[in-house]
């Protein structure tokens, strides 16, 4: 091999990039990670739950040692209008198997982690440096061009982010769509630890993670998320980018309206800001996958369009790294033939196909065209807390339940109940 040649090379050192990374250089290839940014991690600013199965797997008991803020034990989900709320409340406790666990995360801390493991595994990690473009031979990936040096490498995986413009320059992905993306913007605030105890029911090592659907984004395709840190709380909005033209509030204006809102105006009180940011979130789930596979060339992570919207939930991390080790793993198996052909490297589709990452979202591929539904975001949330408020409200002799329900029911059309019903058990 020449000096100036690397087995791998991989492009973006976020959790995608830094799992392969890891799994490649334990297997003894040489690997090279180059991140635009000046610390892995310095240009991830996801809402920040890890679930915990994927990187269990590949390094068992990693949350020992990991810089892990909380452990995942109270989840709620609430249902918001202009002056009121309806919150779902669970509390499970963590659970006893490791895998089975979630995490929050700060991805400035925990990404760096991260490098730092394939580092101790052998891979080099250059940080503060932009790929613009590939080297491409007779329709082969050879390579990298980056700050107007050439490097070159048997293999380049691409975890450039969910606007992957070196994907879109090779043909393998679709231009980012107002219809497959949407805008998150995210607020770090630093809170008391015993503060965050107390407003959100916890224990020191205790976290909640809270999703709010409704009047957080202005009654439109998205919602809003606290996550619980060890000192401080990630909030945030993500909105459909195809709602921007439909609401008159700038994502800005929705950002503070929901930090003011009296269920969360409260839950932030006496915090100081320590970080704003705001990144394009893949919505589409399958719908946006792009050919994941070329000669020389593999697509992860957010590049890939791996990330799940199901409602309840938001996933992306655990993705990113199960896509990661699957890639890397048809990487060293066709470094073992000599072939780094299109069709060697499919491989990495069939360890998709195996393992969770392809099962979860063909599991729940209908439900990105099901939640643009507006009734979702609109008519729901001002049914339930409407009919929660009458519930609650004594003004004289009691009706019966039905006679309260009917109208907020018709509010929203009986046959739009039952049609939403069947489309969204169909969906899930």
């Amino acid at each position: 091999m020449s000096e100036d040649k690397f087995d791998v090379i991989i492009v973006g050192g976020g959790l995608a990039g830094c799992t392969a990374a890891y799994c490649l250089a334990q297997a003894g290839l040489e690997t090279i990670v180059v991140e635009r940014g000046n610390f892995a991690g310095a240009k991830n600013v996801t809402g920040g739950r890890l679930y915990a199965h994927a990187l269990e797997s590949l390094i068992p008991n990693f949350a020992e040692e990991a810089p892990i803020e909380r452990c995942i034990t109270h989840e709620k989900l609430s249902f918001l209008t202009k002056d009121r709320c309806v919150t779902m409340d669970t509390s499970l406790g963590a659970q006893e198997s490791l895998g089975e666990r979630s995490y929050s995360v700060l991805r400035s801390k925990f990404d760096p982690w991260m490098a730092e493991k394939a580092e101790e595994a052998g891979a080099s990690i250059i940080a503060g440096i932009r790929v613009d473009d590939l080297i491409v031979r007779q329709g082969k990936v050879c390579g990298i061009v980056a700050a107007g040096e050439e490097m070159e490498a048997d293999v380049v995986i691409l975890a450039d982010g969910v606007n992957s413009l070196l994907g879109e320059k090779l043909g393998m992905v679709n231009k980012v769509s107002p219809e497959t993306c949407a805008v998150g913007v995210k607020e770090v605030i630093g809170l008391d630890p015993q503060l965050i105890n107390d407003r959100f029911g916890c224990t020191s090592e205790e976290g909640a993670a809270w999703i709010f659907s409704g009047e957080a984004t202005n009654s439109h395709m998205g919602g809003g998320f606290i996550y619980t840190n060890e000192s401080s709380l990630s909030l945030g909005i993500v909105l459909g980018l195809h709602s921007i033209g439909e609401t008159q509030k700038s994502v800005p204006q929705m950002m503070e309206d929901f930090k003011n809102h009296p269920l969360i105006q409260p839950l932030v009180a006496g915090g100081e800001r320590l970080e704003y940011s705001a990144h394009l979130v893949a919505e589409a789930g399958l719908n946006m996958t792009p050919e994941l596979v070329g000669d020389g060339v593999l697509i992860v992570g957010d590049a890939a369009g791996f990330c799940l919207n199901v409602g309840f939930t938001i996933r992306g991390m655990d993705l990113a790294i199960g896509s990661a080790k699957a890639a890397a793993n048809a990487v060293i198996a066709a470094k073992e033939k000599g072939d780094f052909s299109k069709e060697s490297l499919s491989v990495y589709k069939d360890n998709l196909d195996e393992d969770f990452v392809m099962k979860d979202l063909k599991l729940y591929k209908k439900l990105p065209a099901f939640l643009k539904n507006k009734r979702i975001f609109k008519d729901y949330p001002e049914m339930v807390t409407g009919l929660m408020n009458d519930l609650y409200s004594i003004q004289g002799p009691s009706q019966p339940m039905r006679k309260m329900m009917m109208p907020h029911l018709r509010k929203v059309g009986l046959f739009n109940l039952i049609k939403d019903a069947i489309k969204g058990g169909f969906s899930l």
